[in-house]
């Protein structure tokens, strides 16, 4: 059992962290800090996320990797010591991770596969799962064998 929490802990601050630095933040961050608040105010628990935060920030910044996992271990050994303190704590917490994680399966793009076929291209070709809004003009002159656009002209 401590092996299985002590994996849940590193999955739970991985995920953490990498949330933090990510446009995802501040969706999640009163999810985490409620989830954090169990034994403490879920203001003080949302000051601790916040000042990670800087430091995690500040640190991918500076390029100082030593304080990123510093910042890492030190969530890490918190959720350990929250999941041993709480038994209920560690369903919560893989919930909390699932549904954390569900949206980016969901936001994966798909698979595009195009085959551009028929001869030589003289137009743009695009590869893209969805364009919308897009325009194009037929320059007006037909590509000719001696080249896109010449009109057969030398």
């Amino acid at each position: 059992m401590e092996t299985e929490l002590a994996a849940l802990a590193a999955s739970g601050a991985t995920t953490l962290v990498g949330l933090m630095v990510s446009d995802s933040w501040t969706h999640v961050r009163d999810r985490l800090g409620h989830f954090l608040a169990r034994d403490r105010g879920t203001e003080e628990a949302a000051e601790d996320l916040d000042t990670s935060r800087r430091e995690l920030v500040a640190a991918h910044e500076a390029g100082d990797a030593p304080t990123a996992a510093g910042v890492a271990a030190d969530w890490q050994t918190r959720l350990l010591r929250l999941l041993r303190a709480d038994p209920a704590a560690a369903g919560e917490l893989r919930r909390l991770l699932d549904s954390l994680d569900a949206p980016s399966r969901e936001q994966q793009p798909p698979a595009v596969h195009n085959t551009v076929s028929g001869g030589t291209q003289y137009g743009p070709v695009i590869q893209s799962g969805r364009i919308t809004g897009l325009v194009l003009h037929d320059p007006g002159t037909a590509p000719t064998p001696d080249g896109p656009g010449t009109g057969g002209k030398g």
